[in-house]
């Protein structure tokens, strides 16, 4: 439930398959949704465990993270940034959630119960245009990560983390080189490495620890470059 007119509330009556909705619906919704937070290192919520719904990040820095055996380094899958949804599929199936999903920083997620999922999935024809579009995004990212992951090189796997593949609605980055470090799953030093080049090519600019993207044309012929290393 909502306490007051909110962050959650804006962020949910935003949507653009929300209007679209009867209005009985549209305050099942706006009532039914929930928020969890979660501080800096947290598994907000873990793999294995029942699905609830589906979610989003309101504010801060989520990392979905593949479960490893103990004794190997768990490998990164994607980052979900503030605005962004996701478990959709996990949702849709009702199995038990495939991942870890951890808080880079302090955040804020929102929850849409299962049940209302399924509801909007049953009856709203916007509803499901959208989730069509988002899950066709992730399938892309899905695919890159793991091209980049087997063949490409940490500077191909930097620059691909930060384009517009990953981080549509900005290009002033509010990622940290530990935060980008985790999602690329690279040391700290690899990511300083590759930033500063980056940097003295043009391409970003690097300010009290932030990335800024100054020419997109330029990191995706960087990318282009760099592709078969």
């Amino acid at each position: 439930m909502f306490n007051s007119l909110s962050q959650a509330e804006r962020f949910i009556t935003g949507q653009r398959w929300f209007a679209s909705l009867d209005t009985d619906l549209q305050s099942q919704v706006r009532h039914g949704v929930y928020e969890h937070e979660g501080a800096k290192g947290e598994v907000m919520l873990a793999a294995g465990a029942p699905v609830q719904g589906w979610y989003a990040v309101l504010s801060g820095l989520a990392l979905l993270r593949s479960p490893t055996d103990p004794r190997q380094r768990a490998s990164a899958f994607i980052g979900i940034p503030d605005g962004e949804w996701f478990g959709e599929g996990s949702a849709i199936k009702g199995e038990p959630r495939r991942y870890d999903v951890i808080a880079l920083r302090p955040t804020v997620m929102l929850c849409l119960p299962s049940t209302l999922f399924n509801t909007l999935l049953d009856t709203s024809l916007a509803f499901n245009q959208f989730l069509v579009r988002h899950m066709n995004l992730r399938l892309g990212q899905a695919m890159g990560i793991i091209e980049a992951g087997r063949v490409r090189s940490p500077e191909h796997r930097v620059a691909l983390y930060l384009s517009r593949m990953f981080w549509r609605s900005t290009r002033r980055l509010n990622l940290t080189q530990e935060e980008l470090g985790q999602l690329v799953g690279l040391s700290r030093q690899t990511v300083n490495r590759v930033l500063r080049a980056l940097e003295g090519l043009g391409i970003v600019s690097l300010d009290f620890g932030r990335v800024a993207i100054m020419d997109d044309g330029a990191l995706d012929a960087y990318l282009t470059a760099t592709a078969g290393d």
